[in-house]
């Protein structure tokens, strides 16, 4: 069975480039460019990881991450932070909320790749 990420952010390149690299690697790619619309394919779909970018119009990824792991068929879905947003009380806030990984931008695609598979696998 295909493994599923929900790719959230509202930066169209990045998006494009990370949903070209998970469906070379079989993945079945959602994407969601805020928090809201997120939470919208989280209502129909149930990904193995998510990939969440923190800084979004709308819903943010902490607000995103917090209703994930508040909804008991999510909570347990891996969710992995991708962001600007690099300073210590940034990473500890996404961490204490309950993220798997927290990861920077500018970012090696094949870094995240490897990161990725290392919790869906």
């Amino acid at each position: 069975m295909k493994k599923k990420i929900l790719i959230v952010d509202d930066e169209p390149n990045i998006v494009m480039s990370l949903e070209y690299t998970f469906k070379k690697q079989g993945f079945e790619v959602f994407i969601a460019r805020d928090g809201s619309e997120a939470l919208e394919i989280l209502k129909h779909h149930i990904p193995n990881i998510i990939l969440l970018d923190v800084m979004m119009p709308n819903v943010d990824g902490y607000q995103t991450l917090t209703h994930i792991k508040n909804t008991g068929s999510l909570k347990d879905t891996k969710v992995v932070f991708l962001t600007a947003k690099n300073k210590a009380s940034d990473i500890e806030k996404g961490l204490k909320l309950g993220a798997d990984k927290y990861l920077t931008k500018p970012f090696s695609v094949k870094k995240i790749v490897s990161e990725i598979l290392e919790l869906v696998t």
